[in-house]
């Protein structure tokens, strides 16, 4: 067992440790008298009145305590686990084993997956973690503009493109990574909706597959400047009896920028992988 999740965590140990770009005040971000990030302040709006999700943010860790997996033994590369929730490692984190809706060709295909000790994973070839995996393991950048978010990814992901300008859905996408995406304001949470997903794309570490029939929704809604709070709702009727449903909180990172990542380059993981 060990030995299969040392595979799992090389997954991920390409991460960035953190994102740069330091020292540099950002202007937007309200300041207590000591000039330090007012992170509790109101959260900001844009011109439209709706809130700004702009900035560097990153998922809240999950408490060792609460992880699928124990960190000490399995974590020989030191994997940088200070941007990883609980659901990127397992969407069904918060159930038993056994509970877990999966129909037989979804837990045939995480049972291959599982024997393989995490070889075939995309992230391990250099291929993107997709959503909502890539949010939830290493920082990501927002960009707001009128009518178009932008997500920025640490981790070797293509951008990601949520349009807010009305546009329906495609009614055949082509299957990709990161999937398209249109999303709506209610009130002051920013919903979005992403379809068109590759198979070849996981839902997490542990493999838990999607089809191209998936559909996710997801809920954000900043509290204050430096909080967030994402619901998510991944529904794949081909795979699992009923939707998958998780929250986690995301915090922001004051005054700094995300890291350039490009796997291919210099990339030494999969040496380590038996063939």
């Amino acid at each position: 067992m060990t030995r299969r999740l040392v595979a799992l965590f090389l997954v991920i140990s390409a991460c960035p440790l953190a994102a740069q770009w330091l020292h540099h005040p950002d202007p937007n971000i309200p300041r207590t008298t000591d000039g330090k990030p007012n992170l509790a302040a109101p959260t900001p709006r844009t011109a439209a009145g709706t809130p700004d999700l702009s900035g560097v943010w990153a998922a809240d860790p999950t408490a060792e305590s609460n992880r699928q997996f124990e960190v000490d033994a399995a974590n020989p590369l030191s994997a940088d686990l200070q941007f990883i929730s609980k659901y990127a490692l397992n969407v069904f984190a918060d159930l038993k084993p056994g509970e877990e809706p999966m129909r037989p060709e979804a837990a045939a295909l995480l049972r291959q997956r599982t024997e393989r000790a995490g070889k075939d994973s995309p992230t391990s070839h250099c291929l993107p973690g997709g959503v909502p995996f890539s949010s939830m393991i290493a920082p990501f950048k927002i960009v707001q503009t009128p009518g178009l978010i932008v997500m920025l990814m640490e981790d070797n992901n293509p951008p990601r493109q949520i349009y807010t300008d009305g546009r329906s859905l495609p009614v055949d996408p082509s299957p990709s990574w990161m999937g398209y995406s249109s999303a709506k304001w209610q009130g002051d949470t920013l919903a979005v909706e992403t379809i068109g997903f590759t198979d070849r794309s996981w839902l997490d570490v542990m493999g838990h597959p999607r089809s191209e029939a998936a559909r996710i929704v997801e809920r954000m809604r900043r509290r204050d400047v430096g909080h967030m709070d994402v619901d998510v709702t991944i529904d794949d009727p081909q795979l699992y009896t009923r939707p998958i449903t998780f929250k986690y909180a995301a915090r922001l990172l004051p005054d700094t920028d995300i890291l350039e990542a490009v796997c291919a380059e210099n990339e030494k993981d999969r040496a380590h992988l038996d063939r």
